[in-house]
């Protein structure tokens, strides 16, 4: 596996919640940083959270705070991005990312790889 594998998106109402989960490319280590980032249509990518190794440290876009929270498993080489209280703005194709570095990026070009993405529909 050379990038990192998405699941967990869909259709769901306003209000509602989903979890995305994103299989690692490969064993996690203190020098992954993992994000999620999302892309809807007509707009530029952009970072909604990352976490560095162990949960130690974790950033959100203001647009989601308060609603997504996201976690990982290192044992499992698994991250997770928990969306509560869904919006139709939040609709977009989710993306993770794999970072090398030990603390939070928010850059899309300064992680490695990334996944194929998963489709995020929210409806009014």
């Amino acid at each position: 596996q050379v990038q990192p594998v998405e699941s967990g998106g869909g259709l769901v109402q306003a209000g509602g919640s989903l979890r995305l989960s994103c299989a690692a490319s490969g064993r996690t280590s203190v020098t992954k940083v993992m994000g999620w980032f999302r892309q809807a249509p007509g707009k530029e990518r952009e970072f909604v959270a990352a976490i560095t190794y162990g949960g130690r440290s974790t950033q959100y876009a203001d647009s989601v705070k308060g609603r997504f929270t996201i976690s990982r498993d290192d044992d499992k080489n698994t991250v997770y991005l928990q969306m509560n209280s869904l919006k139709p703005e939040d609709t977009a194709v989710y993306y993770c990312a794999e970072g090398n570095a030990v603390r939070i990026i928010f850059r899309d070009y300064d992680y490695d790889h990334w996944g194929q993405g998963t489709q995020v529909t929210v409806s009014s």
